[in-house]
């Protein structure tokens, strides 16, 4: 094994600045390689299961693991391709599967999946993770982005596990139009940059919280309805991802007499559930999210509840036939498992775009008194290790 000396000071671990040549084993959740070294765990970003390369140690906290980037690929697979994202080449965080085969970042994306489904939801899933519609290169797919400004009024992404900011390099992600201008433009250091391209073709640009391009009110078009949105507010990233989840909603659902759409935003699957023939309850803390969703809605049986989860729960009345829960990335968590459960709905549709979360959460369910009857994975953020999941659970027979 060929061993490197860094002149660089370690500022946490005894390994920190160290290169060292290994070997890489299996993916391991958050887009990385797991590598073992002098009996230590390695976690190795930059690279693909079964690659000999160097890596330079990135984070060492003087405990059973540390962090490290390749910087010389001895071996490559046959998975790797040349950087399909400049950002990314140049150091960007944005798309950190840029490097792999766009077939095979979904081949290790359903390992992730299913290690995290066996080790926190004890469930055995042989499952693929699916393309969204949309080229097939996974380039070209997302319609809003938040970017980070530099010391020179830039704007950019922030570079991998750091704070510096990436600008003057096209990412591989973005619709196009969605970009166009940002870059010939300065904006005030330490601010943010939304951008979002909406279905009228419509660019819309805020900076530092102001509109200085388009309306700032985005039209988005799921399913035939129309909503107007905040154009810096939470959208599915992907294009085709909300009218795909929506079908999926949809489906699973069944006929329900009454539903709950938890964390329900703008209320796109509670669109679907009314429309279906269901009283729906739509609970979602957002106040602008709430009166979007009215607004587009008011023409279907739908109750919005401006609320956190659990305390919207508590105002809810009745059993409903069905629950569709989309939290955060931090997934839903005990207390509201356990209050959605006490209501003992037929049918629960769990959705998640953290693969942790969304396992741990699957296994409160069934702790709960809950099975897990289908399970679907989508690559809804081709070029990165980030993917969406979605459930169908029922009752347990006693």
């Amino acid at each position: 094994m060929t061993e490197f000396t860094s002149r660089r000071r370690p500022i946490s671990g005894d390994w920190y600045g160290q290169r060292f040549e290994v070997e890489l084993g299996n993916p391991a959740h958050g887009g990385l390689c797991v590598a073992r070294h002098e009996g230590r765990v390695v976690f190795v970003h930059g690279g693909l299961p079964g690659e000999r390369v160097v890596v330079e140690i990135t984070e060492d906290r003087a405990k059973s693991f540390c962090r490290a980037d390749v910087v010389e690929v001895i071996e490559a697979s046959k998975d790797r391709v040349a950087s399909v994202c400049a950002a990314a080449a140049a150091g960007s965080g944005c798309c950190d599967l840029a490097h792999v085969e766009i077939g095979a970042s979904r081949s290790i994306k359903a390992l992730v999946v299913a290690e995290q489904l066996r080790r926190l939801a004890h469930l055995d899933w042989t499952g693929q993770v699916e393309a969204l519609p949309g080229r097939s290169d996974g380039t070209g797919y997302r319609t809003r982005v938040r970017l980070a400004v530099g010391a020179d009024g830039r704007a950019g992404f922030r570079k991998y596990r750091g704070n510096e900011v990436v600008s003057g390099a096209a990412c591989a992600q973005p619709v196009a139009g969605l970009l166009d201008g940002i870059a010939d433009r300065r904006f005030a250091v330490d601010t943010e940059v939304v951008a979002a391209f909406d279905d009228d073709a419509t660019q819309h640009v805020i900076a530092d919280q102001r509109v200085i391009k388009g309306s700032g009110r985005a039209v988005q078009r799921v399913a035939g309805r129309r909503w107007e949105v905040s154009a810096s507010g939470f959208w599915q990233a992907h294009s085709a991802a909300a009218e795909t989840y929506s079908d999926i909603v949809a489906g699973w659902s069944g006929s329900p007499a009454t539903a709950w759409d938890l964390y329900a935003g703008v209320g796109v699957f509670a669109a679907r559930l009314a429309e279906a023939g269901a009283e729906v309850v739509a609970i979602e803390a957002g106040q602008q999210a709430v009166r979007d969703g009215a607004i587009a809605l008011e023409d279907l049986p739908i109750r919005f509840i401006t609320a956190r989860t659990d305390l919207g729960i508590r105002k809810a009345q009745g059993t409903p036939d069905v629950v569709v829960l989309d939290p955060p990335r931090k997934g839903t968590g005990k207390e509201v498992a356990r209050l959605v459960t006490a209501r003992q709905p037929g049918r629960i549709i769990q959705i998640g775009c953290d693969p942790a979360s969304f396992a741990r959460d699957l296994g409160l369910f069934q702790e709960l008194g809950y099975r897990i009857e289908e399970i679907r994975a989508f690559d809804a953020f081709p070029l990165t290790h980030h993917m969406e999941c979605l459930a169908l659970l029922t009752p347990t027979p006693r």
